[in-house]
């Protein structure tokens, strides 16, 4: 039986009418979304937890139950921590204030004597009008926090999705063996389950760079002198989830604090080189040996990534990119037919 040819241009035109209607879905149901997504990662990261207290004859609610408790307890402590931190910025408030405008002041001065030109802040800022920013943005951690999963519903949703998920998992990788019928039923399931462990090395080998980058930084910041190393130091390490823009936005921050706090500019000159040396310890040793090859996404995927999930689902998106792009890349290595995908999507020494 002769079959029917499609033209390239319509397969091409059929690929982009997809990509649109995926990227429309995603933006509307964000709200929904984003809480599943998050969700489905903690759970696959509790999996082996709840794997080995049901081997200690523990049932599976009460072991997801423990798993559940146990994520939001430490979710809850690393957000008190931060916002602890973020409260006794208010201590130096006042002398930021002062060395601010100083510095205000000089260049108003310099732009007046060199060029002529008048900046209008030779008088600095008007400390009430800083306080009253500050305490109108005081909840600013919270509304990040509601900003990046979605919504205040959705920080209910993702501990239901992670529980429901916790106890379900056997019967969704049934679920997907089944649709798959066509494929051996246990094959399937290995898929599911290497796909799961590629999910797993990821986000713990994130997290272990994480928790030594924030002991590199809080150390390398107390020897300097800087105040509130420890929220700076932490405040790096979390933002090094992000690539290439995480690290510059964590080291810019204790920068302009050193600057406008300690006397002189070798104070923050030596927080800049200390966090570019740790950077390129974290990118050549700690990254390659912790996270290895689970991911191995090159630099333009994972970049065009990060715009891309930037601009549908925001921060939420720009973190939840790569893994999902280490699963699809999983994905392609499963079929001849979709593995240049794979190879698109992974370093050129990689073997398929």
């Amino acid at each position: 039986m002769k079959q029917s040819y499609i033209p390239s241009y319509l397969q091409v035109l059929s690929i982009l009418l997809l990509i649109i209607v995926i990227v429309f879905i995603m933006i509307l149901g964000r709200s929904l979304l984003i809480p599943l997504a998050i969700g489905g990662y903690i759970a696959m990261l509790m999996i082996p937890v709840c794997n080995w207290m049901e081997t200690k004859k523990v049932p599976r609610t009460l072991s997801a139950v423990i798993a559940l408790l146990s994520s939001i307890t430490a979710i809850i402590g690393l957000i008190v921590l931060v916002i602890l931190q973020v409260r006794s910025f208010s201590k130096d408030f006042e002398d930021v204030t002062d060395r601010l405008n100083n510095y205000l002041a000089e260049v108003d001065r310099f732009a007046t004597e060199t060029f002529g030109a008048d900046l209008g802040v030779r008088q600095g800022v008007d400390k009430t009008q800083l306080f009253e920013l500050l305490e109108s943005n005081s909840e600013t951690v919270s509304n990040f926090l509601l900003g990046t999963i979605g919504s205040l519903s959705g920080v209910v949703l993702v501990p239901v999705f992670i529980f429901f998920m916790l106890i379900y998992r056997d019967h969704l990788a049934e679920f997907i063996a089944r649709i798959f019928s066509e494929h051996d039923g246990e094959e399937v399931k290995a898929n599911i389950s290497s796909l799961r462990k590629v999910v797993q090395y990821y986000i713990l080998g994130v997290l272990k760079v994480m928790a030594i980058l924030a002991v590199l930084n809080t150390s390398a910041l107390y020897a300097i002198g800087v105040k509130h190393a420890l929220f700076f130091g932490l405040f790096a390490a979390l933002l090094n989830i992000i690539p290439y823009l995480g690290p510059f936005l964590g080291s810019i921050l204790p920068f302009i604090f050193a600057f406008l706090t300690m006397d002189g500019l070798l104070y923050p000159f030596a927080v800049l080189v200390s966090f570019v040396v740790i950077q390129l310890i974290e990118s050549n040793v700690l990254t390659p040996k912790i996270v290895g090859s689970n991911v191995n996404l090159n630099a333009l995927v994972t970049f065009v990534g990060l715009l891309v999930g930037g601009a549908i689902w925001g921060v939420a998106g720009m973190i939840l990119i790569i893994p999902t792009l280490a699963i699809m890349k999983r994905i392609f290595e499963l079929k001849d037919s979709t593995k240049p995908y794979s190879f698109l999507l992974g370093e050129d020494n990689q073997t398929n």
